[in-house]
């Protein structure tokens, strides 16, 4: 990632380049007073995350400069001042980066790519209903959206399914737009860091279980942390149009049938939550059927998808919608006193658009993050890379408006997810993702809500490939790698006593003056 943040003066530059790398383990600030020569510095260090705040510093660095910034291979972000004495130096270094952002007033946004390069000739719009132009998932409201003619049209309205009157009740204005996401507590952390050295084993021997209590700490802005007694569960289900295109082992009315075995306490995710001391949820976003239970479907969008290889998987409203149900679910269950949250997953066909997803925002080809799913044999395997294909060439239009990118090309289940994790954010309550499909929407939600990765941790690495460029993409290690594959939250619920064993140790264990152990010299 290599990112140009621009604005005016007071504009919240810095804040926008500090939340982009949040999350990150080690993150190197570069400025005038220690780096007196930018370029050297990039170039001997081209790994390591880093700051540069800000760009008019080192004019007398401008010729060499873009070559450093395209050859730097960690993450760089770069801050600077819009202004006409810096257009050239600006104009340069925009070129070799990935993305270019523009604050105003605390707002973000993304400037079409013909603020540095000619663009391609504009689609002609098909509907009135045409994507909007980003601004980018911003911490504070955007302004209103409106159209792009650069970006492809989004689903129209007519395409959809009608709304459940459940759903209808949900307001869903403006659900895609987050306030700015508080980072845990960083005195608290180190707080924990210094209590696991006057603990009775070496410094460092209980290697993840340490960093897992040092996290929980930051994130329950206590140390030692409290005991985690109320994790919750939430599963969301929806059918994919894909599915009908041989993409799945399983047929689609596998999933009405898997919602009613969650829902009756029978699928994996029940018996391990059960032994975690977890509760489980199931909800029916989009499956193709009229759900029985309408607790299980009081947030339904509509039955089953559009076709996401023509970037028609469902429309904006319904994305919205689905974005909003999520953060209400989040909200509840916070609200009701829950400590921990997981989502889960379940759809016959869900890890094509998650792959497509991945894709999109990590920029891998299809046949890179193609997965087996449920077991596909090699014809299977053939038309679902085809179908990913597809896909991102309508989600790659839309990689900087997470909005516009879940409607073509994803689903209601997984723009729940994603309301659900960015919400989760925002109220202060750690999560452990779980598998391939969940941690695609955290693609979403950390882009619609920047810094959010910073209350997740990741439970598993499944089989799918996708996953392992997911996590990367979001500075994550998998607590466990069990070759698991299954989703419904089944990884990171497994995952969950390990963290519950890090807090145990973060408050039960002795220190070396209670126990009268003598500290190493």
């Amino acid at each position: 990632m290599r990112t140009l943040v621009l604005g005016g003066a007071r504009a919240g530059k810095s804040a926008r380049a500090e939340q982009l790398l949040a999350g990150r383990p080690t993150v190197r600030r570069l400025s005038l007073e220690s780096t007196p020569n930018l370029v050297t510095a990039l170039r001997e260090d081209p790994d390591t995350a880093t700051l540069v705040d800000h760009l008019g510093h080192w004019s007398a660095d401008a010729a060499d400069l873009p070559d450093a910034v395209a050859q730097f291979r960690g993450d760089l972000v770069i801050v600077s001042t819009d202004t006409e004495s810096l257009a050239a130096a600006n104009l340069a270094v925009g070129s070799v980066c990935d993305d270019v952002e523009l604050i105003v007033a605390g707002r973000v946004f993304v400037p079409t790519e013909s603020v540095v390069a000619p663009a391609a000739p504009a689609e002609t719009p098909t509907s009135a209903n045409v994507a909007p132009t980003t601004p980018v998932p911003a911490p504070v409201p955007s302004p209103a959206e409106q159209p792009s003619p650069s970006e492809q049209p989004a689903p129209t309205e007519a395409s959809a399914s009608p709304v459940p009157a459940s759903s209808a009740a949900l307001d869903p204005t403006d659900a895609e737009l987050f306030d700015v996401i508080d980072l845990p507590d960083d005195d608290v952390a180190d707080a924990a860091r210094a209590r696991l050295l006057t603990l009775t084993k070496p410094p460092n021997a209980l290697g993840r279980l340490e960093d897992l209590g040092v996290w929980i700490s930051s994130c329950q802005g206590v140390c030692p942390p409290r005991r985690i007694t109320a994790p919750a569960v939430v599963v969301f289900a929806g059918d994919h149009g894909v599915a009908r295109e041989g993409v799945s082992a399983f047929p689609a009315e596998v999933t009405s049938q898997m919602v009613a075995n969650i829902a009756a306490g029978g699928a994996a995710i029940n018996v391990l939550a059960r032994r975690a001391g977890a509760s489980v949820q199931v909800l029916d976003m989009s499956v193709d059927t009229d759900d029985p239970d309408p607790h299980v479907a009081r947030y339904k969008v509509r039955r089953s998808t559009g076709d996401l290889r023509r970037g028609e998987a469902m429309t904006l409203a319904e994305a919205r919608r689905a974005v909003a149900a999520g953060r209400a679910v989040a909200d509840q269950l916070v609200d009701a006193g829950a400590d921990l949250l997981i989502a889960g997953d379940m759809g016959i066909g869900n890890t094509t658009p998650a792959a497509v997803l991945t894709g999109t925002v990590t920029g891998k080809e299809p046949v890179v993050v193609v997965g087996r799913g449920t077991g596909i044999d090699d014809a299977g395997w053939i038309r679902k890379t085809a179908a990913i294909r597809d896909g991102l060439r309508h989600g790659r239009r839309h990689r900087h408006d997470p909005l516009s990118l879940l409607a073509a090309v994803a689903g209601p289940d997984l723009a729940a997810m994603a309301g659900f994790l960015a919400q989760s954010a925002l109220r202060k309550t750690p999560v452990i993702l779980d598998g391939m499909v969940v941690t695609s929407a955290a693609l979403i939600a950390n882009a619609l809500a920047p810094g959010a990765v910073a209350w997740w941790c990741a439970g598993h690495r499944s089989t799918e490939p996708a996953h392992g460029f997911a996590l990367a993409e979001l500075g994550l290690e998998p607590i466990l790698e069990l070759s698991m594959r299954l989703g419904e939250g089944s990884g990171a619920v497994t995952a969950l006593p390990v963290v519950a064993d890090a807090v145990d140790i973060m408050i039960d264990m002795a220190t070396f003056g209670e126990a009268g152990v003598a500290d190493q010299a």
